[in-house]
């Protein structure tokens, strides 16, 4: 038995969607695999994200409250279905029985066997005959790195081991179809398809904005004052990066077409952000030289010239 999704937010089952909301952050910050390195804590981030997704959607928690566990069996339309093939979910259904729901998970109305529930609401006498299955939705994790190249890869979902094609340059947000993977269908109706939402992992030196890529790029003073062509890393590989002299901390270099890659149009660009860097430690040589160079030297940089 799966746990209770209220249970792993720790919240009640009245929740307030800001309720939900603050619970899901302050786990989500505890757990974090980028911040929390016990071997556990992994599969309880994954826990809570999917906790949170269900119940942060007002139509997924209202199914998830009336079949807990079994919801992702059920037809986003249900409620339409039930309405229209049995005459809502108190009629009865065609062995002559009740259908009871009211307390739905959790409550004191008992266990739902999703199977004969459905078989009695949409089966025979009530005219619908087959249900296809409910679409499903899990998270991906990837880094920067494997996003940017794509390619095929090995995910394991609830005890079931699926290979996913990536397509290069996918970014945060973006959902990948595996068609027929997600619910049983009821008789020989068609399976739900199974979507995969993308979710890059924070990398300490790229910061992705949709498809472009901005990196830190370190220089010394005199690389700054003098101007010089200097390497700096992409989720690619390596480039060149043309410095203009008179660069100052904050400056952005445009690298066109070195962000993440795009099948379908324009890849993104990469933006090298320059950081001027001086010695934390200066040899005695060249606390030397620096001292030559301010007394010679008229700029104000509070001034601008």
């Amino acid at each position: 038995m799966a746990r209770d999704y209220y249970e792993v937010l720790g919240v009640s089952r009245d929740a307030s969607t800001d309720q939900l909301q603050q619970a899901f952050r302050t786990l989500a910050r505890k757990y974090h695999p980028d911040v929390n390195k016990d071997p556990t804590a992994e599969d309880r981030f994954k826990e809570v994200n999917e906790a949170y997704h269900v119940l942060s959607d007002p139509d997924t928690r209202k199914r998830y409250d009336r079949f807990g566990e079994d919801f992702r069996q059920v037809p986003e339309d249900w409620e339409a279905r039930a309405a229209a093939g049995a005459g809502g979910f108190g009629g009865a259904g065609r062995s002559g029985t009740r259908v009871r729901y009211g307390q739905g998970f959790g409550g004191t109305g008992g266990g739902i066997n999703i199977e004969d529930l459905f078989g009695e609401m949409f089966g025979g006498g009530g005219g619908f005959g087959p249900i296809p299955g409910a679409d499903q939705e899990a998270s991906l994790e990837l880094t920067v790195e494997e996003a940017y190249r794509g390619g095929k890869r090995q995910i394991s979902l609830g005890g079931r081991n699926y290979r996913v094609n990536i397509p290069a340059g996918v970014i945060d947000g973006q959902r990948i179809r595996l068609a027929g993977e997600g619910g049983r269908g009821n008789g020989d109706a068609p399976a739900g398809d199974l979507y995969l939402r993308v979710r890059i992992k924070p990398h300490p030196q790229f910061r992705l904005d949709g498809r472009d890529v901005t990196v830190d790029l370190p220089v010394s003073p005199w690389e700054a004052v003098l101007g010089t062509t200097v390497a700096v890393r992409t989720p690619g590989g390596e480039a060149k990066v043309a410095v203009p002299q008179g660069s100052s901390t904050g400056r952005r270099l445009r690298l066109r077409g070195e962000g993440m890659p795009n099948p379908r149009g324009v890849a993104g660009d990469l933006y090298a952000e320059i950081k001027v860097m001086v010695p934390a430690q200066p040899t005695g040589r060249e606390r030397e030289l620096f001292e030559q160079l301010a007394a010679v030297s008229t700029f104000d940089p509070r001034r601008g010239r």
